[in-house]
């Protein structure tokens, strides 16, 4: 097999992102404190990781309130799914052939 670096989506080219697919990818919504605990970030380290995968389109964002506080909610979508999934089964067939 000859490696196509191009099948390797450039999104999740970053840990942080890949954490953030992982826990959406297992979880049906996250909120932006749950993920920051998760990962142990800055708000704003997080919060740009989190605009790059909702800029992709690979995660939907819910702002709402619970009681006076604001709660922001993060999920993975249908395309944010295959994309993380075809990207990990590319790896995965990657290492596979090296060995």
């Amino acid at each position: 097999m000859k490696f196509d670096i191009e099948k390797l989506n450039k999104v999740f080219d970053n840990r942080i992102r890949v954490g953030i697919m992982s826990g959406l990818m297992v979880n049906e919504t996250l909120s932006f404190k749950d993920l920051k605990d998760f990962l142990d970030l800055t708000d704003g380290n997080l919060a740009s990781h989190l605009k790059n995968l909702e800029d992709s389109h690979y995660i939907t964002v819910h702002k709402g309130f619970i009681g006076r506080k604001t709660n922001t909610v993060y999920a993975v979508t249908e395309e944010g799914k295959l994309a993380f999934k075809q990207h990990l089964a590319y790896l995965e067939n990657l290492i596979k052939t090296l060995k």
